[in-house]
């Protein structure tokens, strides 16, 4: 692009101060700017503005799920229609895994994070052997994806690479990179991180079959044959990966797409729940929550919102590609964004100073006609790494581990 073109796209989104700054550069700083503000969705980042910020939700009603205690009774009939279809090839897992451990006091991938006490075991370590879990009953490996970002790609392989996978098959691991999304402020203005970088993010968890397609990962699960991919969060160490149960009851209940769920261990936990948005199945993020959702109850006491997701999905190929042209919802997030300002010095805000955009995988949940609302146990399946200590943090999942016999 040349610096005319350039000027006149930013002059016309209102970021003249980015053409300042690519002034300044040199001719391969010019190119990596230039190259970023080529990929920019204006049409996101103008969401920016303050009357667009309210997302409107349809009419909101309480979904139930399938409780445990029915799980446990047909068990034996959803393991084997589970086992079934991954010894068929049908199921691969995804890994969402393009996130940093900042917020661990780590400048690394999150995955990397080692929560081990008296011996070295990471989280990326963790979820490898739960997947192990599944592949030693089934006798026969499944498919796992990796998604990473621009920030954690080349350190997330080397580390696998270093750790020879964790003893999982180099063959049946594929990696690929997520989209970046800017950062701006609160009046729409895009942030620099360095003299030659926009402030960058990934993009939020849901753009994560785009980038299956974009990338060409998809001909891979084509190949193979899969036909459901099981979507998992890296923070999630107890997380049940490929789990033949919630498979076997979600191809049994004719669903397109299930979701793991736990009951909500009070009305103010920061969780998605689970409901039905226009009659059709639906996440609402707690942030995104009324008081009057969140505090409403059944008749027996009971909330009436009360199924938590854990960011544990299972999703039909087909769907998928159906649903691929489809516009999601763009969820505008304040965060603490570390920029330079004009003069290039690092600043480091105490408080939000700027928006994020994200596309969050739960709203694939509402382009599909159904969704099987499943329930786990919480402490056997949800032990979420947030925070380095406190709720759901580093010495919560610690605790969750040991409980289910995990040496430390």
């Amino acid at each position: 692009m040349k610096d005319n073109e350039l000027l006149e796209i930013l002059k016309e989104h209102n970021q003249e101060h980015i053409y300042k700054a690519y002034q300044k550069l040199d001719e391969a700083g010019k190119a990596k700017l230039g190259a970023q503000i080529e990929r920019i969705d204006w049409s996101i980042v103008d969401m920016a503005k303050k009357d667009e910020l309210a997302q409107e939700r349809g009419k909101l009603e309480p979904l139930s799920a399938v409780e445990i205690s029915e799980i446990n009774a047909k068990r034996p009939e959803y393991e084997n229609a589970g086992l079934d279809a991954i010894r068929k090839s049908k199921v691969g897992a995804v890994l969402l895994a393009g996130g940093q451990g900042t917020r661990l006091g780590s400048d690394g991938p999150k995955g990397k994070y080692n929560i081990g006490i008296t011996k070295d075991v990471f989280i990326f370590e963790r979820l490898i052997a739960n997947l192990f879990e599944v592949t030693d009953k089934a006798g026969c490996f499944v498919p796992l994806y990796i998604m990473t970002s621009d920030k954690n790609n080349d350190e997330t392989i080397e580390f696998f690479e270093e750790k020879n996978y964790f003893g999982y098959p180099k063959d049946f691991v594929k990696f690929f990179k997520q989209e970046m999304a800017p950062s701006v402020d609160f009046d729409g203005k895009l942030y620099m991180e360095t003299p030659d970088s926009l402030s960058l993010s990934p993009n939020g968890n849901g753009g994560w079959f785009y980038s299956m397609v974009k990338t060409g990962i998809i001909d891979d699960v084509k190949k193979r044959g899969v036909e459901w991919l099981n979507i998992f969060a890296v923070d999630n160490v107890l997380q049940r990966i490929a789990d033949p149960v919630f498979v076997g009851a979600t191809i049994n209940s004719g669903c397109v797409s299930g979701a793991k769920v736990v009951k909500k261990a009070d009305p103010q936990e920061k969780i998605g729940v689970l409901c039905l948005e226009d009659g059709k199945p639906s996440i609402v993020e707690y942030y995104e929550m009324t008081e009057e959702i969140i505090n409403s109850r059944q008749p027996n006491g009971e909330l009436s919102y009360n199924f938590g997701v854990i960011l544990n999905y299972l999703f039909r190929v087909d769907k998928l590609e159906e649903i691929l042209s489809r516009q999601m919802p763009v969820h505008i997030v304040e965060k603490k964004i570390p920029y330079i300002d004009e003069n290039g010095a690092l600043i480091k805000p105490e408080e939000p100073n700027g928006y994020k955009f994200e596309l969050l995988v739960l709203d694939m949940i509402h382009l599909l006609d159904n969704c099987l609302s499943f329930e786990v146990v919480r402490d056997y399946e949800f032990a979420p790494i947030k925070n380095k200590t406190g709720v759901d943090s580093v010495e919560s999942a610690r605790e969750l581990l040991k409980k289910n016999g995990v040496e430390l």
